[in-house]
């Protein structure tokens, strides 16, 4: 679905610095001087309006988050959750998924989640999908030695294409589920899609795995 663009955005996103980060390439290396703690940093890549975020942090007060999200129109409703809640371990990044690099050393980042990424499923569109091995490794170079990344989809084209593309990129496969909402799987956070898919009697994709 097409995002209805909202010119107001960057403005909004500029008056909340104690949540949207202004200037990541500048604390490359010194995350935990923007949290003012030394605890775990995840970052959810394509955050898109905030719940999956917004819950994992309420959740686990202990670890850090940052919400990565391309474009500025979607991240403000992210924005609009966080200054609600008060959560002050939730961060924001207005940032295209390419350029993590630019602002996460290797290391900086203890786990990537990828939730219900656009499926690009056309051939020539490959290397646009967050699980093509040039994102892989990315990721790879801002986490630490076998660090994790968590994958949720719809998709169930773009959940097998990723299984084949991590595993030729040589990572460990932990956990896969076919049908995650009727399965054993506990401590869930849907993100929007989710909940209006699950709610739709479609099946949900989920796989973790971490590299070598």
């Amino acid at each position: 679905m097409r995002t209805r663009h909202k010119p107001w955005a960057k403005e909004k996103l500029a008056q909340f610095p104690q949540y949207v980060i202004q200037d990541p390439v500048s604390h490359k290396g010194s995350w935990a001087e923007v949290f003012h703690n030394e605890n775990p940093l995840h970052i959810e890549v394509g955050t898109g309006k905030g719940s999956f975020i917004t819950g994992m942090a309420k959740a686990h007060p202990d670890i850090n988050y940052i919400g990565i999200e391309l474009s500025e129109s979607v991240i403000v409703a992210a924005l609009d959750k966080i200054v609600e809640e008060e959560l002050p371990n939730i961060k924001l990044m207005n940032l295209n998924a390419a350029d993590l690099e630019e602002c996460f050393a290797k290391g900086d980042v203890d786990r990537v989640y990828l939730n219900f990424s656009d499926p690009w499923p056309k051939t020539r569109h490959e290397k646009r999908r967050l699980t093509y091995k040039d994102f892989l490794k990315i990721y790879e170079n801002i986490l630490p030695d076998k660090g994790e990344i968590h994958f949720k989809t719809d998709n169930q084209g773009l959940f097998e294409y990723s299984l084949s593309s991590l595993s030729r990129y040589g990572m460990t496969l932990t956990f896969v589920s076919l049908d995650l909402h009727n399965s054993d799987f506990e401590g869930n956070i849907m993100t929007e899609y989710e909940k209006k898919f699950s709610e739709r009697g479609q099946r949900i994709y989920r796989l973790e795995a971490h590299f070598n």
